[in-house]
């Protein structure tokens, strides 16, 4: 079978980058044809970070079509992009066209048998209404609820597109429900996938790991360096814990895309009692060494679809505690009954995905607690092998009705 993908995005460097990357290999290991249509800037080489079988359409940025940074579904971004709510008319438009031209272009070459869209969103809207002849699923990030819910930019083509899908496709029963009162897409055509992991990357290692480190045991976060990923709180607990005698370090792995957030963050891990250690932004490889080179992984952030540096955590033989982020604990508990996880209820929220600043001081002793109370537990390694990448692409592909064995 032959099967479109299409994204606004770049297909790196974030977390629907790295799920559509993956989905596509997994499509071609399982004896499909794929074919990517992606947002990009104009100096980017987007067929770098896809199998080299896959057929790429880039739709370009910053060019005299599309004369602005690629749009993210986040408004900070890893890379330089423009936010969704600051599109004039005039950008819009041209949004649209320049998506609708390489849409079909791609449509009239490939000739696809299905088309899959990330994010329930401007794009995906667009690929409907050019693509009416072929069948068309389209996957929530959770971004595209954020999206929706702050701001109202072409709601109306939105709601109609997203709609009009066959197949919604959800990461976690929560977030089905989100599809179904966000965008009115009926119940039936909402189905839940869940999110991937690279096995081949992140697992035990060679020797295997079935005890915690010699020495004082670390404590990781892996994600981007920012206050709505809750590492101020981590910072604030890392620094609790010391007091309480805690002995532990911590290390922060992870790039950065606003300079002054960065600069707070720094400024009070220089303040913290014992020094934290940051690794920057590393490869997946590095990522793994991290995973098996710490006790505890702790994921504070405020805000996430189904993160997926929680799977990769666990299959590296991590304890995890994170945040009671809504959807995750009833699909983990699914998938990977036996996993080692501690969950850290969440301060009140506005807009979404910001604390209410008075709740945070509690916020932050109980994410101190929940640290202590699995630094102290045994390692226990859980089978997460029901969460890779390929049996993600087979669930999807079976809801299109194709075959998916990879």
């Amino acid at each position: 079978m032959r099967i479109l993908n299409i994204s606004a995005q770049k297909p790196d460097s974030t977390g629907s980058g790295v799920f559509l990357a993956q989905m596509v290999r997994c499509q071609v290991e399982a004896g499909h044809k794929a074919a990517v249509v992606c947002g990009v800037d104009a100096a980017d080489a987007p067929d770098e970070s896809l199998v080299p079988e896959a057929a790429v359409y880039p739709v370009r940025f910053n060019t005299a079509e599309l004369p602005f940074d690629v749009c993210g579904m986040s408004d900070v971004m890893p890379y330089a992009a423009t936010r969704y709510r600051d599109l004039t008319p005039t950008m819009l438009a041209q949004f649209k066209a320049a998506f609708t031209r390489v849409i079909s272009e791609a449509d009239a070459a490939f000739r696809p048998d299905v088309v899959i869209c990330h994010h329930l969103y401007l794009v995906t809207a667009v690929a409907r209404e050019a693509l009416p002849h072929r069948p068309l699923a389209g996957i929530s990030h959770s971004t595209d609820l954020r999206q929706m819910a702050q701001h109202d930019l072409d709601r109306a083509f939105i709601l109609r597109g997203v709609r009009a899908l066959d197949a919604a496709l959800a990461l976690h029963e929560e977030q089905a429900a989100q599809i179904e009162r966000t965008y009115g897409v009926p119940r039936e055509r909402i189905h839940v996938i869940g999110t991937g992991y690279d096995a081949r990357t992140f697992n035990l290692g060679e020797a295997g790991k079935g005890k915690p480190n010699a020495g004082v045991p670390r404590v990781l976060y892996v994600g981007k360096i920012g206050e709505k990923k809750g590492v101020l709180s981590l910072l604030e607990a890392y620094d609790e814990l010391a007091r309480r005698g805690v002995a532990c370090g911590l290390d922060l792995v992870g790039g950065h895309s606003d300079e002054a957030e960065y600069a707070r963050i720094r400024e009070r891990a220089a303040a913290c009692t014992h020094a934290p250690t940051f690794w920057g932004k590393v490869p997946p490889e590095g990522a793994a060494e991290r995973y098996r080179a710490s006790d505890v992984f702790v994921l504070p952030s405020f805000f996430e679809g189904l993160p997926l540096v929680v799977v990769e955590a666990l299959a590296c033989g991590c304890k995890v505690v994170v945040t009671d982020l809504p959807g995750l604990r009833p699909w983990l508990s699914a998938f990977v009954p036996d996993a080692p996880v501690t969950y850290v209820k969440l301060p009140r929220l506005r807009n979404v995905d910001t604390p209410v600043d008075e709740d945070l001081p509690a916020f932050e002793q109980r994410l101190a607690d929940a640290v202590e109370c699995a630094l102290a537990q045994p390692a226990r390694p859980c089978d997460t092998s029901s969460l890779t990448w390929e049996r993600l692409t087979e669930r999807a592909l079976a809801v299109l009705g194709l075959p998916g064995e990879c």
